[in-house]
């Protein structure tokens, strides 16, 4: 059986056994295709079943070291995401042609880099809210009620979720707040008094009747708050601010706990008000801060 015939068979597999997306389909013929035509130069003939099921993992390693420096390298993701193609045509291999080839299991798909929380600075996310406030095209308690969200993302540390989760019992907001986070999590947090006035102004503009069980954030409609709205709204914001694409609702609070560190709050605190289950989640903000110093220095210093 040529290669041809190999890849069409799988595709067709793909397609009308998996029933996988057409999008996703013509993902793996890229990826076998383009297998198949690194192993014919490799090794001066095309692909037959019998040679790939001889494959050694040095030409396994070669096929991904040729991927990660050709003319289109590949990050760490995408080459993930290529031996995980490879290892479901394998699996088809097996169970269709009887071909298997286990040293394909002795390859490790690289470690991939955390990617680092990108807050805003402390003087974007003052601007980012006093422009959310003082809109003059949004209709002032829509403006106060965005203002009175943003502002307990990036003054509590909220998740949008936690924020839209506050009911008319919680009203009105006193000193903390008890809320129920990730996996049914509980944890108190300080409510600074420049929240208090932001949910109290909503709350005064605000032209629904809201019961004690009702969630306090309403839409135009009255209906209960989408966060696709705060997202939106967040995404106005940015682009009249020219701030990028990473200030996110979320960013906000990564904001809280980046600007808090800085500031020298203690980092199992942090963690406490964030409603992290582990501290190795939180220290990532150190890693932020410790970025963020790294570049500072690198631009001050005289030989930089």
């Amino acid at each position: 059986m040529d290669s041809t015939h190999i890849l069409g068979g799988f595709l067709n597999h793909l397609t009308d056994e998996r029933r996988l997306a057409e999008k996703t389909v013509a993902a793996y013929r890229t990826d076998i295709s383009g297998f198949f035509a690194f192993l014919t130069e490799h090794n001066g003939r095309a692909p037959t079943l019998p040679s790939l099921a001889a494959l050694s993992p040095r030409d396994f390693r070669a096929y991904l070291a040729y991927r990660r420096s050709g003319d289109m390298p590949l990050g760490s993701k995408s080459i993930a995401r290529l031996l995980s193609a490879l290892r479901t045509f394998y699996h088809y291999l097996d169970e269709r042609h009887g071909v298997s080839n286990s040293t394909l299991n002795l390859i490790s798909a690289p470690r991939r880099g955390r990617s680092l929380p990108k807050p805003l600075s402390v003087d974007g996310a003052k601007t980012l809210l006093e422009e959310a406030a003082n809109d003059p095209d949004m209709t002032p308690w829509v403006a106060a009620r965005d203002t009175a969200i943003l502002t307990l993302l990036y003054g509590a540390g909220l998740r949008i979720s936690e924020a839209l989760s506050i009911c008319g019992h919680d009203i009105p907001l006193g000193a903390a707040l008890t809320l129920t986070g990730k996996g049914g999590k509980q944890r108190r947090i300080p409510i600074l008094p420049v929240i208090r006035d932001s949910v109290a102004d909503y709350m005064r503009l605000c032209p629904y009747v809201i019961d004690e069980s009702d969630p306090v954030f309403r839409g135009v409609r009255g209906g209960v708050l989408q966060p696709a709205i705060i997202q939106r709204r967040m995404q106005h914001l940015r682009s009249v601010l020219g701030l990028p694409d990473t200030a996110t609702p979320h960013a906000l609070r990564h904001s809280f706990a980046t600007h808090l560190l800085a500031g020298g709050g203690d980092l199992r605190a942090i963690q406490d008000l964030l409603g992290h289950a582990s501290l190795s989640t939180t220290q990532i903000y150190a890693e932020v801060d410790a970025s963020r110093l790294m570049a500072v220095h690198a631009k001050a210093h005289p030989r930089g």
